[in-house]
This record gives structure tokens, C-alpha cells and sequence, in this order.
């Protein structure tokens, strides 16, 4: 289902199939491609088009590695996805065969930021912030983070290319800890909540931004945060709000710097996020800690 303003954007949809939505473009001549119309390249995809123009300026042997490098890869398959799974999983059976030592080692506690505020014998341990993303509290944790994960990376990674894909949740999930760190500096976490409702937020965005009809994303978004606010389920809300809000402004980051023309750009507003995140956490979160102790 699609909006009239969607519908009447012709840019919107793949150039050489226009019954097809599509949210990738050209890296070359920066037009609209589906899937199937899609070829990696070194950065980002070609069209078939420019595909063809490339090898006519190439040596045999550059057509020989092209071969063997596109043999190993599928632009339209969620490879990230599949491997952000894979090694969640891996973590999952380390923790059932270790038992507490892989929790312990892997999750978020605000006192491996500042362990001179704590005692306990706290270590600075940044990198937790985004090692808990590895950890869950229970099959049932891990399943429902995982399902989730699926369902949409299926969908959103290839619109918007591996890397970006794999940013996108990354940065959520460190939005997640960050404001597990400010708004709750006592209690440990662990889980890729953060960075699974990163991907719902920028999926929000981006369909609102190329006129999908959202609504459906909207009442799932709203459900699931409003599930973290039941006490009994001993969820973390914090962690799905600091996802959801840094996954919606990464989906603006994308959605308005589409343009091949303006990769640096996205890159720097995705670094300076990411700065903005860790002097939150640096910042702020002490003033917190020092107001609770």
C-alpha cells in the first residue's frame, strides 16, 4: 500500500521495472534500481547500464576477477542479517555451555564506564556498550530479538546496502546502552534491543520519507515500546527508546543524503552521531550517577 504522493514520485520506483518500489540508487548515474537491476561494485551498486559501459573499458583479466568477485556475492541477499544472526547465535550457545562467565564479560553496566564512582572493582570497559548486543537473558530473549531482526533486515538491508545496513544497527545498538547509562545507571543489560528497534525507527523514517503507507510500521513500533513500560517483564525501555531514536535519525541521515554525490557527507553526520552518543554517555551520565548516589 502506498500513498498518491508515493505513487506519482516516479523516482521511487526502479527505472527499468516501474511497478517495482525501490530505495537504492545508481552509484554511477544515480537513478532508481530494483534488486534485480542491482550489481555490486566496489562501493555501493551499478545499474545494468553502467555495468555494461564498465566492461567495455576492461582488460579480460579485470573480467575474469569481476566474475569470481560477483560469484561470491548477492547485492539483493541479507548477508549482514544472516551473519549478525549467525554470530548472535554463536554467543547464545557459548552462553549456555559457559554459563554466567559469557554474561558477565559481555554485558552493559554503567560502572565499566566510570568504575572511580563505583565500588567493586570495576575495569573501564567501553567496547560493553556495544558487546551487550551479543548477550540475551534467555532463549525466549534471544528468539524474539532475533525473529525480529530477520523479518526486517530481510527487507531493509538490501535497500539500503550492507554497510549502511550494518552501521544502522551497530550505532542503534550503542544508542540503546547509552541511554540505559543516563536514564537507569544502576542496572545492567544485556540484548540487541537497541539496535533492533534502530532498524524499526529508520524504517519509520524512510517509508515516511518516500510515501509508503507506515502506519502498520507506526502500530508495531508503538506496541512494542509500550510492552517495555510492563514491570513484570523486566524489560529494558530505556534501551528500546535510545534505539528507536537514534535508528529514526539514521534513516533521515539516509533519506536525505541519497546521492552518490553525498557519501562523505553521510559518513561524517554518521560519525558525528556517534561522538554526539559517547559524549552523552560521558557527559551526562555522571551527573546522573552523582545525583542517585
Amino acid at each position: 500500500m502506498t500513498s498518491p504522493d508515493f505513487t506519482r514520485n516516479r523516482e521511487n520506483f526502479c527505472y527499468r521495472h516501474p511497478d517495482r518500489q525501490s530505495f537504492v540508487l545508481c552509484q554511477r548515474c544515480t537513478r532508481t534500481i530494483c534488486a534485480d537491476c542491482q550489481t555490486q561494485a566496489p562501493v555501493g551498486v551499478i545499474c545494468p547500464e553502467c555495468m555494461k559501459a564498465d566492461r567495455k573499458g576492461q582488460t579480460p583479466a579485470q573480467r575474469r576477477a569481476n566474475r569470481v568477485w560477483r560469484a561470491g556475492s548477492g547485492s539483493s541477499q541479507p548477508i549482514a542479517t544472516y551473519a549478525i544472526i549467525g554470530i548472535t547465535a554463536v554467543v547464545g550457545v557459548l552462553q549456555v555451555l559457559l554459563g554466567p562467565l559469557v554474561d558477565r564479560t559481555l554485558l552493559f553496566a554503567t560502572p565499566y564506564l566510570f568504575p572511580d564512582m563505583f565500588a567493586g572493582g570495576f575495569t573501564f570497559q567501553p567496547w560493553r556498550l556495544l558487546t551487550a548486543m551479543l548477550v540475551h537473558s534467555g532463549i525466549m530473549h534471544f528468539a524474539l530479538n532475533m525473529l525480529a531482526l530477520w523479518m526486517i533486515g530481510r527487507s531493509l538491508e538490501p535497500l539500503l546496502g550492507r554497510w549502511r545496513f550494518v552501521a544502522l544497527y551497530l550505532i542503534g545498538g550503542l544508542g540503546g546502552s547509552v541511554a540505559m547509562a543516563v536514564l537507569d545507571p544502576g542496572v545492567a543489560t544485556v540484548g540487541a534491543s537497541g539496535g533492533v528497534f534502530a532498524l524499526m525507527g529508520a524504517l519509520l523514517v524512510i517509508g515516511r520519507h518516500i510515501g509508503a503507507n507506515i502506519r502498520g510500521i507506526l502500530v508495531i513500533l508503538a506496541i512494542n515500546l509500550a510492552i517495555g513500560f510492563i514491570q513484570t517483564l523486566n524489560i529494558a525501555w530505556q534501551a528500546h527508546i535510545g534505539g528507536a531514536a537514534v535508528g529514526a535519525l539514521i534513516g533521515l541521515i539516509f533519506a536525505r543524503t541519497r546521492k552518490h554525490s553525498q557519501r562523505v557527507v553521510q559518513i561524517l553526520l554518521l560519525v558525528g552521531l556517534v561522538v554526539a552518543l559517547l559524549a552523552l554517555a560521558f557527559l551526562v551520565a555522571p551527573v546522573v550517577i552523582r545525583g542517585t548516589l
